[in-house]
């Protein structure tokens, strides 16, 4: 480590993404303003609530500056703070999930340690219906050039994030067609294109197990199938990755074929059997 790299600054902007979370919102928040280390800025981005959450963060959070919009969804939320973060770093945190009290000191110190890195995440702490659960083993959190790992499913977990505004003006933002999966979709650019720095300590409770998650729903895969052909179309993988993202992209499709067929739905089977058959 340089004496230089240990005076870069590091300032941050946080992004809240919310819709009618008036109930578990004030805990993301509190997370925030309970960091040992303290963050520049902080954004919650209302989509569209109707539950009371602007009285109840404008009462008891006027330092948070609140933007509202009308319902388009998490990616379109997260891009609108993207756009209004007067900070490079940018962080996002979920309403339903909290962060630990040092994740910010602890990603911080990371990145001054490497100061080249622009993409830093944790790991992180799964809590589902109130009750702590070992985290399933492919979601396995790791560091470096870890494309060919993004390729199954979403290993890095927003809340956990700090990530520089040039990743953005390389890689894009959210892609605010995707109903679900737009984090695998960017995780896939992302890491495609930049190294990821990964602070091996918990950083996050991730809170799960509410019936809003889209996460609970079947068939996430086809947006993964879509958020694969985007990134193969555009042209911009190395070979290696090509190959990877096509092989996983064939197998995808298969599974999902299955899983039609057996729910009466040859149609849609047939299409993505087609789909694997063009890569």
């Amino acid at each position: 480590m340089t004496g230089n790299a240990v005076t870069v600054p590091i300032t941050i902007t946080v992004v809240v993404p919310t819709f009618n979370r008036k109930h578990c919102l004030p805990r993301a928040l509190d997370s925030i303003f309970a960091q040992t280390e303290p963050v520049d800025e902080v954004v919650v981005v209302d989509d569209g609530s109707d539950d009371g959450t602007e009285a109840r963060v404008r009462e008891h959070y006027p330092e948070v500056v609140y933007l509202a919009q009308s319902n388009r969804g998490v990616s379109a939320a997260r891009n609108t703070g993207i756009a209004a973060a007067n900070h490079p770093w940018i962080g996002f945190l979920d309403s339903d999930d909290a962060w630990l009290p040092d994740k910010i000191a602890r990603q911080k110190n990371a990145l001054r340690e490497d100061p080249a890195v622009r993409v830093c995440h944790g790991e992180e702490i799964w809590i589902r219906n109130g009750r702590r659960v070992n985290a399933p083993r492919q979601y396995a959190k790791s560091g470096g050039w870890i494309f060919p790992k993004c390729l199954p499913l979403c290993v890095i977990s927003p809340s956990s994030v700090m990530i520089h505004r040039q990743v953005f003006d390389a890689a894009g933002v959210f892609d605010e067609s995707l109903p679900a999966c737009e984090d695998y979709d960017l995780w896939l650019r992302v890491c495609s294109r930049f190294p990821v720095l990964f602070v091996s300590h918990p950083v996050l409770e991730k809170y799960g197990g509410h019936p809003d998650q889209l996460s609970r729903q079947w068939g996430l895969d086809r947006f993964r199938i879509r958020a694969l052909e985007k990134i193969i179309n555009s042209a911009s993988l190395s070979p290696q990755n090509d190959s990877l993202a096509r092989q996983t992209l064939r197998g995808k499709c298969r599974i999902f074929a299955a899983g039609a067929e057996k729910r009466g739905r040859s149609q849609v089977a047939a299409d993505f059997l087609a789909r694997a058959a063009q890569y």
